[in-house]
């Protein structure tokens, strides 16, 4: 079984309950994606809103990935720069794969689905690099890394995930051209 990728989905309600149902599980399972576990569906809702805001507005585009069975089992949201001088680049958040799905290869296709987005996909023409940042502590900047993102920043001890638990936040980039 592969996921089936789609960019910028009807943000129905079918939609909005799988992504909210995926970030809780993420973050239950120890996913660095903004949250510490336990947490719940509604305590992530108002993070998804504002997501789904942006996209409304145009700021920001969803890339989904579907299992076999239509499930939301993969997500990453880009969001566009409004600096005159950044719009260049694009950031990267909320980048999940389902833990029931890990370990599959999964990942390597979102990352993938999520470079040739940024190659192909119209609303991108000027973009030339994609930024994000991640957790330190966690592992995942070696996945990005393999996925061909280079660090090149790190702010140390930036991230508190719990009295005397700080990790380093790691900006990693890449470059499209």
């Amino acid at each position: 079984m592969t996921l089936t990728f789609e960019v910028d989905p009807a943000a129905d309600p079918a939609l909005r309950d799988g992504v909210l149902a995926l970030w809780a599980d993420v973050s239950n399972a120890g996913g660095a994606v903004g949250f510490v576990p336990p947490v719940t569906p509604d305590e992530i809702r108002p993070a998804l809103l504002r997501h789904l805001v942006a996209m409304e507005r145009g700021t920001t585009r969803l890339l989904v990935g579907r299992d076999g069975d239509g499930e939301v089992a993969a997500t990453a949201f880009f969001t566009f720069n409004t600096h005159p001088l950044m719009t260049h680049w694009v950031w990267l958040y909320t980048v999940m794969v389902h833990p029931r799905h890990q370990g599959r290869g999964y990942g390597r296709d979102l990352m993938a689905a999520v470079e040739r987005t940024a190659r192909t996909a119209p609303g991108f023409e000027a973009v030339e690099a994609v930024r994000l940042n991640c957790r330190g502590g966690t592992g995942v900047d070696g996945f990005y890394a393999k996925s061909g993102y280079k660090e090149v920043g790190r702010v140390p001890d930036a991230i508190r995930v719990a009295p005397g638990d700080d990790r380093d936040d790691i900006v990693m980039l890449l470059p499209l051209t």
